[in-house]
């Protein structure tokens, strides 16, 4: 029997967790380079959880330098089956107020200095972004989120910025008005189509914290009041990762929308046209699909 292994990945003002049993932290290393920090091991009621704090330990990490490949190449390489990413944003939405929780189900990304990609010279994929966050997983972790008392939205469309600067005023409108976003973040791109990449099934939980600065009653984000939310969401998200191994339940099926088959028909060069260096590289991502004979 398969058995799913959860990785949550801990945005700003989620560090640590103390919620594991038999604890260990483990350092992986990665054809990418070094992880954002060591990577937490342990248990929930027999489930094994892989923590990995976005930022680092201390926060040593901005959005643009998180290292979002070496990251997700180590949770693959900790065999975790599905990841929760846990991410503080702000609200575009009046009805999403903060201290609510937003089951993200889609992304608009706005990143420009990120490396977005496992794929390139000597092996070139094509992966659909569609749908990039698994559904199986969503309701999973909206479940969760509602039995702990959170209200929570079933969805949302998140705004993956830059930063590490806040949006100019004209920004907010442009993205709630004209794009109709829901949520503004600046790191679950391109967390989500790395896992994808990765065949590991995705899931946001984009925790309210502020609305921006278009709201007309609060102005500019006030850091203060930012991080008095922050600080009570994370608390919120200790009990919410509690919920999830009675969810998720002890034997791992596959993915009923493809999330763990997506190279199937991603991978467009050959095996016998894949560059060693490539195909080196990408060893942990794409040993699945990828020929012995080739190796």
């Amino acid at each position: 029997m398969n058995r799913p292994v959860i990785g949550v990945i801990g945005g700003s003002g989620l560090y640590e967790i103390d919620i594991l049993e038999n604890q260990e932290w483990v350092e992986i290393d990665t054809p990418w380079g070094p992880t954002s920090d060591d990577i937490l091991t342990g248990e929930i009621n027999g489930i094994e959880f892989k923590f990995l704090p976005r930022h680092g330990r201390g926060h040593v990490h901005s959005p643009t330098s998180v290292p979002y490949r070496s990251n997700i190449d180590a949770l693959k390489q900790l065999g975790v089956t599905d990841i929760i990413s846990i991410s503080a944003c702000g609200s575009f939405r009046e009805g999403m107020e903060p201290g609510d929780f937003v089951i993200v189900d889609q992304f608009i990304d706005r990143t420009v200095n990120r490396e977005k990609s496992f794929f390139g010279p000597g092996c070139v994929a094509h992966v659909s972004m569609a749908y990039p966050v698994c559904q199986r997983l969503a309701s999973i972790c909206q479940k969760a989120s509602e039995s702990i008392g959170v209200k929570t939205h079933p969805k949302g469309t998140y705004l993956a910025m830059e930063g590490p600067q806040f949006s100019t005023l004209s920004e907010s409108r442009l993205y709630r008005d004209i794009w109709n976003c829901d949520v503004i973040g600046m790191t679950n791109m391109p967390e989500a189509k790395l896992a994808r990449e990765a065949e590991i099934c995705y899931a946001t939980i984009a925790m309210v914290t502020d609305y921006d600065c278009w709201h007309p009653n609060h102005g500019e984000i006030d850091i203060e009041k930012l991080l008095g939310v922050l600080k009570r969401n994370t608390q919120m998200a200790s009990e919410l990762i509690l919920k999830i191994p009675e969810l998720v339940g002890v034997e791992r099926l596959p993915c009923p929308f493809g999330c763990d088959r997506v190279l199937d028909y991603s991978i467009l060069t050959p095996p016998e046209m894949r560059s060693r260096e490539a195909t080196d590289r990408l060893a942990n991502i794409i040993s699945r699909v990828q020929p012995s004979s080739s190796n």
